[in-house]
């Protein structure tokens, strides 16, 4: 397949290549004792999930999807010393450690090849792997403890990056957990050809703002939820930079308060979009979600109106009469359930056309009710993180819907 420049304007124009995390040794570092601090509700059975997540490739690219690795794309990225020097610097930034062991770090990371260095930045790295290892700090850690933490979160694309229009939109994540993610995705879009010029709208200094949070529901519409991992601060500033591209042709952003809690933590796992003017979405909240609509200011900052119902405000910046909703479930406690297994969470690969869990069985009969074409995956162990296929994919290239 040709290569294809990184372009986004909507959840639902044909998806082309999608960038994903194939699961690996940084799952296999989770246990009872930190799956808490590193945001897993369990512990997951990793070759169960690898299965998983292969067959969640080979679903797309049964549907023309190139699929691209974020550990293949960092280890081709870090062939280049300027990616080696900007990874390296975020990874010794680490305050936790003092000089001494700083050195030690800074000289065992030397030593390894950009493929080495690309798993250790990705799976962590182990107290009793850290061989020249000195110092108070070292010498005080339990052995079980890590020196860099692992990011078993790298399995969700979707938060550390969006790409919107042509524009990569490198996020700041809100939990410490999280923080090392969006230096891989700005390390990868800064430095590898595949994305050479690619200009950049948001960074990783910025106030929080995950990919998660962030749909595009139309072009030139933008949602972004607000909650436990986006600020107001994270949403005004996106939507302040959408609105300075004036060749950008973003006129509406929705600002949408969601509620600050696990089942709940970003907008995508109340409300995805299968079709031009329809989403899938949470029965409990769907009808109750608000938004803020924010339109470009004449003084360079958004004007703010609201709040108004989400589902109507969306559908009057989008141009339709109303938004179709399918529902999570039908009775209250299947959609409850569904929800927690992420059944709004599903991945567009065109108009009328989602990737789904299998386990949703209601959901995923509701859309196929509703003329969606469901493609269902397993995700037993790949859920155990909370995310499904949208999580779990940071679209590239999109077809845009004027070409279709």
């Amino acid at each position: 397949m040709a290569d294809l420049r990184p372009y986004v304007d909507s959840e639902v124009g044909r998806l082309r290549t999608v960038m994903l995390h194939r699961p690996g040794p940084e799952l296999r570092r989770l246990t009872p004792r930190n799956n808490g601090s590193l945001l897993f509700d369990g512990i997951p059975w990793v070759a169960r999930a690898q299965e998983e997540h292969d067959a969640f490739a080979e679903a797309l690219r049964a549907h023309d999807v190139e699929v691209l690795y974020v550990d293949r794309l960092l280890a081709e990225a870090l062939a280049d010393p300027g990616a080696r020097k900007d990874i390296t610097e975020v990874l010794l930034a680490d305050r936790r450690w003092g000089d001494t062991l700083r050195r030690r770090v800074a000289a065992y990371l030397d030593d390894l090849d950009a493929e080495h260095l690309a798993e250790v930045v990705i799976s962590g790295l182990a107290h009793e792997e850290l061989r020249n290892g000195a110092g108070l700090t070292y010498r005080l850690m339990d052995q079980l403890d890590f020196v860099l933490d692992p990011l078993p979160n790298t399995l969700f694309t979707r938060d550390s990056s969006v790409w919107i229009r042509d524009a990569a939109t490198v996020t700041s994540m809100a939990m410490p957990a999280r923080l090392r993610e969006s230096a891989i995705t700005g390390t990868i879009y800064r430095w590898h050809p595949r994305f050479a010029g690619s200009p950049t709208l948001y960074g990783r200094e910025l106030e929080p703002l995950e990919g998660g949070d962030v749909l595009l529901l139309a072009p030139g519409v933008v949602a972004v939820g607000v909650g436990e991992r986006t600020t107001p601060a994270g949403a005004e500033r996106l939507a302040s930079r959408l609105f300075a591209d004036t060749e950008g042709g973003t006129h509406t952003v929705l600002a949408v308060p969601i509620a600050q809690q696990r089942a709940t933590m970003h907008l995508d796992t109340v409300c995805t979009m299968v079709d031009l003017d329809a989403v899938v979405a949470y029965p409990a909240v769907a009808d109750t979600l608000m938004a803020y609509r924010l339109t470009r200011g004449e003084d360079g900052e958004p004007n703010v109106a609201g709040p108004t119902t989400f589902l109507t405000a969306a559908a009057e910046a989008m141009g339709l009469e109303r938004l179709r909703v399918i529902p999570t479930g039908l009775d209250p406690v299947t959609a409850e359930r569904e929800q927690w297994d992420d059944g709004n969470n599903t991945l567009c690969l065109a108009p009328r056309l989602a990737v789904a869990y299998e386990r949703n069985v209601e959901t995923n009969a509701q859309l196929e009710d509703a003329g969606i074409e469901v493609i269902r995956i397993p995700g037993s162990e790949l859920g155990s993180g909370r995310g499904g296929p949208r999580c779990m994919s940071c679209p590239i290239v999109r077809d845009p819907l004027s070409a279709g």
